[in-house]
């Protein structure tokens, strides 16, 4: 819903059209956190679930408000060399609060093992076993350079699952147009506090902290939208 939203909100502006008057925009919020910060220990210790969750999604939502509002008054003024100069914080302030906004869902507590059900049978189809899309995901999440994300995603136009990344804050859905199902962040900030440098320890511990449940949910929903 909050990814729907937030697409809906960009699409309304180009309809209206450039010079247009806007109506009343709705600001983004920080989404509730779906557990205490302390849950995920001990793979993702309270402190970074603190940091991460109250300074950084929050400056992603602040920022992208902060840019919207920019971006109506410069539509409202028909300045189009103002509206493309917006482009890049609109994609990384919006990435970064849908790309969170999922993380937080795709984590919890006490988790299953494995997935189940019709997840799992699609696991088993494109990627052979659990372990092997476990390995995949792993090997790609730990290789990006620099800062981004690790996705397992839902590929619609060949009904599959596929491993990708992304840099930065870029989301998903919109730079590839896979649905994402489970993102890896693995941004410094997710992680140094508790595992310094060493990524691949981080990225190994996640796993015990996957909510195949929501993951699972988002399948289903992709495959029915």
């Amino acid at each position: 819903m909050l990814k729907s939203n937030l697409i809906r909100s960009f699409i309304s502006r180009k309809l209206i059209g450039v010079g247009a008057p806007l109506s009343v925009r709705t600001k983004h919020k920080l989404p509730d956190l779906p557990y205490d910060f302390n849950a995920l220990e001990p793979y993702i210790s309270a402190d970074i679930m603190k940091i991460h969750y109250e300074k950084h999604h929050a400056a992603y939502v602040n920022n992208l408000n902060v840019a919207e509002e920019k971006l109506a008054e410069a539509q409202t003024k028909g300045d189009v060399n103002a509206i493309i100069s917006l482009a890049p914080a609109l994609r990384f302030n919006g990435g970064g609060h849908i790309n969170h906004s999922i993380f937080w869902q795709n984590l919890g507590p006490k988790t299953e093992e494995e997935p189940k059900g019709e997840l799992k049978e699609a696991i088993q189809r494109d990627f052979g076993s659990f372990e092997n899309l476990k390995n995949q995901l792993s090997t790609a999440s730990v290789a990006v350079q620099g800062s981004g994300w690790g996705w397992l995603g839902y590929n619609k136009q060949t009904g599959r699952l596929q491993v990708a990344t992304c840099p930065n804050q870029d989301p998903l859905e919109a730079t590839t147009g896979l649905v994402p199902l489970f993102g890896i962040d693995v941004w410094e900030h997710a992680y140094y506090l508790q595992y310094k440098n060493v990524r691949p320890d981080y990225v190994k511990a996640i796993w015990n902290v996957a909510n195949w449940k929501d993951i699972s949910k988002r399948l289903a929903a992709a495959k029915s939208g």
